[in-house]
């Protein structure tokens, strides 16, 4: 009988306030918005609470959403633009918490992403070297723009003259007219890579920074603007240079240029470095850039006045000659210098500023911290902080309450507890490095052992350190409860397993204070100690107390007595070290992982390996037992979190969330909950739900999904038109990308389309049978399939339900003979005036594409004759529409104005 288990899922995510790539302030300027791994936080910085957890849907192949990687805000709606490392962007809806659109065009990452100043357009850049226009309100892709031969780094809008500008790492900035959707200029923006732009609100200039210690900056020119905007529907638009050079400003940091932002009202220019500094810069107006460059020449020409002779007479001629220019170093002042405790990895402007203040700015830092500064012209001062919700560095342990209640997490100078239901952080006790942590009896108390060597307890009510105990002179690896709760034992480095048993002291009356019984505090005292010839990595007791199991350096596990300290076995097989292990319920099996990336089931009774089987695809980091059965939790290296079934020797489940390596991971008494951690500091806590599954179907799911990873990564993507596309070609192409969605909506339309044929062909041959036996009359039965439509709204409905922005790649995907049974169906459509946006843009892209053939068939003459025909009567009509509702509206606004006016008055 096949054996079923109870699947796994991932119920929340916290402990991750920033993930070191985006940061925006939406609409209001009330909130911030990061990025947090997979998910986009929304944090009220002055409460320093988070508001809401955006959390992307899990795929249908059941893939877990990819890291966020860029952040942009839209002008005046709530919508957050998120990119991911996989190169889809989801647009959000931060009011309500929803993802309204998603597209997936880029085959790498999404490094850049900037809406224009309307909001009604989107330009995305990725490490795939591509630009993809997106039509926002429309949810689909415009164009793909291609030219830059290495990772597109930031992109700026220029929107006087129709222009995106974006620079790259290979270190050229491009101009490109969105009219004829071509690169028009091209400039060598810094010394080597370009790694941010931006243009200033006012759209007359560009600064560009790179990896040296200046800030190139161009003049937008007034001239090509103009020239931009005469030319008709895109068409000899630019017959001048747009962007010409000015000339750099130096720099403090360093370091290479991060982020380079304007300021809201233009008067500001922030330089981020790729350290701890980020730089401000205040633009001088036209006077006083002008009085700056007369100061400039006055120094020229009285260092000219100084030195001999020979030497005054060239210096003076350089200075007469000296062009009356205004510089770039005439243009920028040097303001202030913001230095963060962490490396600085992303900044935004507030939108609204404190009445004292120049400017508010917000810092996301390497170290998992928001940071608010107010900026004067005098000093730039930190005004709030928010890092309780979060670690510093990576999380090392974990351990969960007996009641399952409270989560404890340890890493470098602190430990945190949390509530494992809501992710809310209840207390945060500094202490040393933790390496290693388990709550005392009763949940009142917790021991730590740190890197240091010693030994803290906790008092969790006081949020405290309560003693430390010098216990090792090495970092402590191991800390394992004694089963009847009167102690615990701990492995450290120091080649030393130490026992020690909790007991309460009494600490002695304060110098000077009244007389009486002193406080009460919990401490460990050292009992006995084991002497082994190794480092001891990891410690275990059975749960009948009977053995306890020590792991060394030296790949071998050894097995004692715990009452008399006897050796008993010896377990060896591993090649390298046993990083950790863990005894089943009933003391009958051990279970190892080490970093030779293989877990081994041992038996207790005779030693004997079970089975050894290669588990993570790098080192194994933890592995637990799920208390009273033979079920196990893996967590590696490789981030992934695997369930497996110790009896049958079988891999259950793989679990996908993490997006670095997975250190530590703790199970609850229930087996109902586990909880993971590792270097990307989030904790997941994963649920048991009531869902059952079979070990050969997600063996199935998993080479599925590997076969069809592979055929996604390397389909050759068809483009529309009658040209193919050509190496190196710089331009426009189409925007999205065949993806798995994609080729699943093309199969419904066929199908459907099949499916419509059959029926029409069904109630042909009945209406003859009928005709021949003089029962006409009678209409014919239903199709069940067409769920009660007629056979043109099922395939409208199908294709309706196909997503925008995947409907152009979906149609690219359908044979020539389903095209051009889709036209016939799109003028009947268009005849009943139903969705005729939808359908003209069907109508285009099929022209597009099989523009040739249809060109060759006779029988498509009818249809596009028709079509023709048609999409002009119902495109008037619908554009008739919008312009009487758009001056319906206007004349609304109208009316309601002057009523304000006149109940004012």
């Amino acid at each position: 009988m096949v054996k079923a288990y109870l699947r796994y899922e991932l119920s929340s995510t916290f402990g991750v306030v920033t993930s070191n790539s985006a940061l925006v302030h939406d609409t209001t300027g009330k909130l911030v918005v990061t990025a947090a791994l997979e998910n986009v936080a929304v944090w009220n910085l002055r409460q320093g609470t988070l508001v809401r957890m955006l959390v992307p849907p899990t795929s249908a192949e059941g893939r877990a959403p990819a890291e966020v990687t860029q952040l942009a805000a839209a002008p005046a709606s709530p919508h957050i633009a998120a990119g991911h490392s996989d190169g889809t962007i989801r647009i959000w809806n931060v009011g309500t918490g929803e993802c309204e659109v998603t597209w997936t065009g880029h085959k790498r990452a999404v490094t850049a992403l900037r809406y224009n100043r309307s909001g009604g357009m989107l330009a995305s850049g990725s490490q795939d070297t591509d630009i993809i226009l997106w039509d926002v309100m429309g949810e689909t892709g415009l164009f793909r723009l291609r030219g830059h031969t290495a990772e597109v780094t930031d992109l700026a809008f220029v929107e006087r003259c129709n222009v995106l500008v974006s620079g790259s790492k290979d270190g050229y900035v491009r101009a490109w007219d969105l009219g004829t959707q071509h690169c028009f200029q091209t400039a060598l923006g810094a010394q080597g890579e370009v790694w941010s732009l931006d243009v200033h609100p006012l759209e007359r200039q560009l600064a560009v920074g790179g990896v040296s210690a200046q800030v190139h900056l161009f003049k937008i020119g007034g001239d090509a603007l103009d020239a931009g905007q005469a030319g008709p529907s895109g068409q000899d638009t630019h017959t001048k240079e747009v962007l010409q050079a000015e000339g750099s400003v130096a720099r403090q940091a360093p370091e290479r240029v991060a982020l380079l932002r304007y300021s809201p009202t233009g008067h500001l220019l922030a330089c981020q470095s790729a350290g701890k500094a980020l730089e401000l810069f205040r633009l001088r107006s036209e006077k006083e850039a002008r009085k700056h460059m007369q100061r400039r020449k006055k120094r020229k020409r009285d260092k000219a006045s100084e030195g001999d002779a020979q030497q005054n007479g060239a210096a003076a001629k350089e200075a007469d000659t000296a062009r009356d220019s205004i510089l770039a170093s005439d243009l920028l002042a040097p303001l202030q210098v913001l230095r963060a405790k962490a490396k600085i990895k992303a900044f935004a402007f507030a939108r609204k500023t404190g009445k004292e203040s120049m400017v508010t700015v917000t810092l996301a830092l390497s170290n998992n911290a928001i940071e608010s500064w107010s900026v004067t012209e005098e000093e730039a001062k930190r005004l709030r902080t928010v890092e309780a919700p979060g670690h510093r560095s990576g999380i090392r342990a974990l351990a969960l309450s007996s009641d399952d209640a409270v989560l404890l997490s340890a890493a470098a100078g602190a430990v945190k507890l949390w509530n494992p239901t809501s992710g809310a952080c209840l207390r945060t006790i500094e202490t040393g490095q933790g390496l290693c942590a388990l709550f005392a009896p009763g949940n009142r108390h917790a021991v730590v052992g740190t890197k240091e060597g010693s030994l803290q307890i906790l008092d969790i009510g006081a949020s405290d350190v309560s003693d430390t105990v010098a216990a090792h002179t090495g970092p402590v690896w191991s800390v394992v409860a004694l089963p009847d709760g009167s102690g615990f034992v701990s492995g450290s480095a120091d080649h030393d397993v130490k026992f020690w048993e909790w007991e309460v002291t009494t600490e002695a009356p304060a110098a000077g204070a009244a007389a009486g019984p002193g406080a009460r505090r919990l401490a460990a005292r050292h009992v006995r100690t084991l002497k082994m010839a190794d480092d001891v990595l990891c410690v275990r007791i059975s749960p009948d107390g009977r053995l306890l199991a020590v792991s060394l350096l030296d790949s071998t596990i050894q097995v004692f007595f715990m009452d008399t300290l006897k050796f008993f076995l010896s377990l060896y097989g591993h090649k390298l070290p046993v990083l950790s292990m863990d005894i089943s319920s009933d003391s009958t099996l051990l279970i190892s992982g080490s970093a030779d990336k293989n877990i081994k089931i041992w038996g207790l009774d005779f030693g004997d390996c079970h089975r050894s089987i290669f588990a993570h695809s790098d080192s194994i980091m933890q592995v637990a037992f799920v208390p009273d059965t033979h079920y196990a939790f893996t967590v590696g290296k490789d981030g992934l979190v695997k369930y497996w079934d110790a009896d049958r020797w079988e891999l259950l489940l793989t679990l996908e969330g993490h997006k670095a390596e997975v250190w530590c991971l703790a199970v609850s008494r229930g087996g109902d909950m586990v909880a993971t951690a590792g270097a990307d500091r989030s904790l997941r806590v994963w649920q048991r739900t009531e869902e059952p599954f079979f070990v050969e179907e997600e063996k199935e799911k998993r080479l599925e999904s590997l076969f069809e990873a592979d055929l996604e990564e390397h389909a050759a993507p068809k483009q529309a038109g009658p040209e193919e596309e050509l190496p190196g070609q710089v331009g426009p192409v189409l925007a999205g990308r065949q993806t798995l969605e994609v080729l699943s909506g093309a199969e419904s339309i066929v199908d459907a389309l099949e499916l419509a044929a059959a029926e029409a062909e069904r109630q042909r041959v009945i209406a003859e049978e009928a005709a021949a036996a003089g029962t006409s009359g009678k209409a014919p039965p239903a199709n069940p399939l067409l769920l009660g439509r007629s056979v043109e709204e099922y395939v409208l409905e199908t294709v309706r339900r196909v997503r925008p922005g995947d409907l152009e790649q979906a149609l690219l995907v359908l044979p020539f003979s389903d095209a051009l049974r889709l036209l016939q169906y799109l003028c009947s459509w268009l005849a009943a005036g139903t969705q005729v946006e939808l359908v003209s843009r069907c109508a285009a892209l099929l022209v597009r594409l099989h523009h040739a053939q249809l060109l060759a068939t006779p029988a498509a003459r009818a249809p596009l004759i028709r079509l023709r025909q048609l999409l002009g009567d119902r495109t008037r009509a619908l554009k008739d529409t919008l312009g009487f509702n758009a001056a319906a509206i206007a004349h609304l606004q109208r009316s309601l104005k002057e009523r304000q006016q006149s109940a004012m008055t």
